[in-house]
């Protein structure tokens, strides 16, 4: 499959956040039915097709009060079976009954979820950019027309052109990435439904390793819209997991310019990048960002990369303490920083010496804070490090303790 990771980001979702989404004017569910219950035990225990023989009761069932989940659960199941033409044909079927069903939105994931499966390119193109609806017939004429030429006869030979093509089946415009091909009609909701970016995205996260010249600006795009910072922010992760350079080039941008919610995502995704020069791209992000909860993010995606020298530097730098101190404990937990952290010790302002303390207990450093309890003159920090010798519990510390009561 194209993309793992969305299909487990949906197997996750479909299980959790999609039980407590708002009910789309429908009201409370009404409580369900035993046969409903005993399908979803059946559901959580992976047995497929015993799930299945119960949803089909239970979708049958016009008395059944939640007919509507059950023809999701009963998608979700088909899919599962790996038949995704039954399952295909069963969203359209809750789409048909219960168009205003809140399980309309999670069963059109699962349709992208399975034209990427099924390579259908042309399907996830028409998610992205819906076809135009078809234009109303023109007023007929006042006047009768002109009755039209008689075609010329088709040479002998010559194969007949073909009748045009329902709406539904009809090609994309020609500068359109895709063209949809027969079978898509199967796929396309029978209505138009209103533009959902959510779905957008999951269709654009497909076409993305095939298509990136195409993707990325639409990616980029979504990103980039203040407006919409939950849209922006799965948009990142899309162009996060990809390995394309312009996606990660995408990605740095909006780390420097986007919506603050959306830059703390990229910068979060950038921690997690390869590659020598990311470092180099996150100290630019740092130099311009324009809060100190931007900052305080840079200082957690490089405490993700090891960065003990960008750290540093930052510890020493940083004029905000918050940031400086967020800085300095993170560097504790980073191996072989001691050294650093003892340097840094001298050197940090009185009101980030706590800190500095915090770090080195991290690192279990017994030997400096042995050495600032017998050395330091301010009360408050020397009882801290004694403190900290005290949880630390090592041989060295208690023998310490107990000669220096």
């Amino acid at each position: 499959m194209k993309t793992t990771w969305l299909a487990a980001g949906v197997a996750v979702w479909l299980s959790s956040v999609v039980l407590v989404m708002p009910y789309a004017e429908a009201g409370a569910p009404a409580s369900e039915s035993r046969r409903l219950g005993l399908a979803k035990d059946y559901i959580a225990e992976e047995q497929w097709v015993r799930a299945i023989a119960e949803l089909q009761v239970v979708a049958a069932d016009p008395k059944e009060a939640n007919r509507d989940e059950a023809l999701f659960w009963l998608a979700h199941s088909e899919h599962e079976t790996g038949d995704h033409a039954a399952a295909i044909q069963t969203i359209a079927r809750l789409e048909r009954l219960f168009p205003r069903s809140r399980w309309v939105r999670p069963a059109r994931s699962l349709r992208v979820e399975i034209a990427q499966r099924l390579n259908r390119d042309d399907v996830l193109w028409a998610v992205v950019a819906p076809p135009a609806p078809p234009a109303p017939p023109a007023p007929r004429p006042a006047t009768p027309p002109v009755p039209a030429a008689t075609p010329a006869p088709p040479a002998p030979g010559a194969r007949p052109r073909p009748g045009a093509m329902p709406a539904r089946m009809a090609p994309l415009a020609p500068d359109s990435p895709a063209a949809l091909v027969p079978g898509s009609e199967y796929f396309l909701p029978p209505t138009p439904y209103p533009p959902d970016t959510d779905l957008r995205i999951e269709a654009l996260s497909g076409l993305l390793e095939g298509h990136g010249e195409r993707v990325i600006p639409l990616l980029r795009e979504i990103a980039l819209d203040g407006n919409s910072p939950d849209e922006a922010r799965r948009a990142i992760l899309v162009l996060a997991r990809s390995q394309r350079p312009d996606a990660r080039t995408t990605v740095v941008e909006v780390a420097r310019r986007g919506a603050e919610p959306v830059r703390l995502a990229a910068i979060r995704e950038m921690g997690r990048f390869e590659g020598v020069g990311v470092t180099a791209q996150l100290m630019q992000v740092y130099a311009s960002a324009p809060t100190p909860r931007v900052k305080r993010q840079i200082v957690s995606s490089l405490g993700e990369r090891a960065d003990n020298v960008s750290l540093l530097h930052i510890a020493k730098a940083e004029s905000d303490p918050a940031v400086r101190n967020t800085a300095i404990v993170t560097l504790g937990r980073l191996p072989d920083a001691r050294v650093q952290l003892r340097t840094l010790y001298g050197q940090a302002p009185q009101e980030s010496r706590m800190a500095v303390l915090a770090a080195l207990f991290t690192c279990k450093d017994e030997d400096e804070l042995i050495r600032i309890a017998q050395t330091e003159k301010e009360p408050l920090l020397r009882a801290r490090a004694r403190l900290q010798l005290h949880m630390l519990g090592t041989p060295k510390a208690l023998k310490f303790l107990e000669e220096n009561p």
